[in-house]
């Protein structure tokens, strides 16, 4: 193994490798490649796998095996990653208004920050980000790769309810709310597109791994594709990656 890794019993029936505790893309790429070869070797047990930072969690949806069991056969398997592991990953592109209306917080972001309202687009636009972890809400993507500039601590106080789809600037991250609920992340624009629908298989078109690039649009724009999003006809833009 490339890193050293932990077992620990997650639950009666889970258990949850760690790696050690770096948030880098190389680690990310080391668990994917990791939880790739697991599926194919375990292909006969019915295991959810939920990858994020610098850990792995396994669920036996069957039931069939107890978290200590779970760990010597995880523990003992030969499992080696090298470069040849070809790991499909997507990039979406996403649109977002970044208006007045749609965020409160973006002037006091340029302000903090020293920047024009076109030079916090073009940042925020400008890079392409990997979802690092899916959680908090249904949903919701933790996306790394923000531009240094942009880091900003969160809110002091917390909102009780932010808006569905507002894009927000947490630490070091930026993400999208999919649904309305509190939140603490500068606000900075609003996403028409849905993330999460429960009735949709799979309920969220995002994974832990892929990647996310946002795109500007007018407030014209934006009630455009929520129209599209509404009546089910909206297809985000995306490109299948292989690393």
């Amino acid at each position: 193994m490339k890193y050293p890794l932990t077992y620990k019993e997650f639950g009666e029936h889970a258990i949850l490798i760690e790696w050690p505790s770096l948030i880098k893309e190389e680690i990310l790429t080391h668990i994917l490649s990791y939880q790739k070869l697991l599926k194919n070797i375990l292909s006969t047990k019915k295991f959810e796998y939920v990858p994020s930072y610098t850990s792995l969690a396994i669920i036996d949806i069957e039931k069939q095996l107890n978290a200590s069991e779970m760990i010597h056969l995880i523990e003992n398997l030969d499992i080696k990653i090298d470069d040849k592991i070809e790991l499909k990953r997507t990039l979406w592109k996403l649109p977002v208004c970044y208006e007045d209306r749609f965020a409160s917080d973006l002037n006091y972001v340029c302000e903090e920050k020293g920047l024009s309202k076109e030079e916090l687009i073009n940042l925020h636009t400008g890079s392409v980000y990997t979802v690092y972890c899916m959680g908090f809400l249904p949903g919701f993507m933790y996306l790394g790769g923000l531009a240094d500039r942009l880091h900003l601590k969160r809110r002091s106080s917390p909102r009780t309810s932010v808006p569905s789809g507002s894009v927000g600037i947490g630490g070091s991250q930026t993400g999208i709310y999919p649904q309305e609920s509190p939140g603490g992340w500068n606000l900075i624009g609003n996403c028409p597109v849905q993330l999460f629908n429960s009735s949709h298989n799979p309920p969220c078109f995002v994974t832990v791994g892929d990647r996310i690039q946002f795109y500007s649009i007018s407030e014209q724009e934006y009630e455009f594709l929520k129209i599209k999003v509404q009546t089910g006809i909206y297809k985000p833009e995306n490109k299948e990656l292989n690393d």
